[in-house]
């Protein structure tokens, strides 16, 4: 009896055990310059995190993974199998190592730039006269500061902190959020201004503000996918990202996350921003 009461237990044990690991881990990390509640986000890619579950028989766990160490963290392990990333810095670094490969990118943002806005009766007509002045970015760990960092680095433009306003060098300063930047160039905290956020070039252009440069293009919020998948549940993954327009249960889903749709990744565009970004 107490022989088959623990093959009976060994076998539940080992049942939840298997349940566990045939789990499809969902991971995702919107940016850290908007602002949103865990639940929001939850409650977005949960009919996203079914379909998927659904393409390849296992059961989806959404895992929302706000910092984005945190997320370097866990990609580094292959902790993800599939992992929705808006910054392409931290996506794209895991793209290079070989452990995730993309899969789809976003509708609407493939063409991710950086525009430098400066006001309309500034002495700072173009990159070089950034020298001596002060520049304002959102998070230092956001996409929008590495392109910037990117830009510098094209320019041979040397960044400096703290107070240093030497007349060779650009000083940077940081602050949260997007749409925060306007207010610090508005106040004389800043001469320049960076953001990738339309809606604030928008308006401020709108208030007769400049834009001094606006930067390449990159593609931002991917979906990439463990190189531990298997290739045939890669590609379903990849079909039913990329097909959602197509039925009822992808359409909801898509209005759901609140974007229009999915496309494939273009892997020379992808090459050409890894160096870019100096990864």
């Amino acid at each position: 009896m107490v022989r088959l009461f623990s093959f009976l237990l060994f076998m539940v044990l080992a049942a939840h055990a298997s349940a566990q690991g045939n789990e499809l881990v969902f991971a995702v990390t919107e940016g850290v310059t908007y602002q949103a509640t865990p639940k929001e986000i939850r409650d977005k890619f949960t009919p996203l995190a079914e379909i998927m579950g659904k393409a390849v028989g296992r059961r989806a766990r959404v895992v929302l993974v706000p910092a984005y160490n945190d997320l370097r963290a866990g990609l580094a392990k292959q902790e993800y199998d599939v992992a929705f990333v808006h910054p392409a810095h931290v996506s794209m670094a895991e793209i290079k190592s070989g452990k995730y490969r993309a899969i789809a990118w976003t509708t609407g943002f493939t063409e991710y730039t950086v525009s430098l806005m400066v006001p309309k009766d500034t002495a700072v007509k173009t990159l070089d006269d950034l020298n001596g002045h002060t520049l304002v970015t959102p998070d230092p760990d956001s996409i929008t500061a590495v392109m910037v960092r990117a830009i510098f680095r094209g320019q041979k433009l040397t960044a400096s902190s703290g107070r240093d306003t030497s007349p060779t060098t650009v000083r940077v300063i940081t602050t949260r959020y997007q749409d925060a930047v306007p207010f610090y160039i508005e106040n004389g905290f800043a001469n320049v201004g960076a953001t990738a956020a339309n809606a604030v070039v928008k308006a401020w252009t709108d208030k007769g503000g400049k834009v001094l440069y606006r930067s390449r293009a990159v593609p931002i919020k991917q979906f990439i996918v463990s190189t531990r998948v298997s290739p045939e549940d890669q590609q379903k993954l990849r079909d039913a990202l990329l097909t959602l327009r197509d039925n009822k249960a992808g359409r909801d889903a898509l209005d759901a996350v609140g974007y229009k749709g999915f496309v494939a990744p273009n892997p020379e565009v992808e090459s050409s921003t890894i160096a870019w970004l100096g990864l």
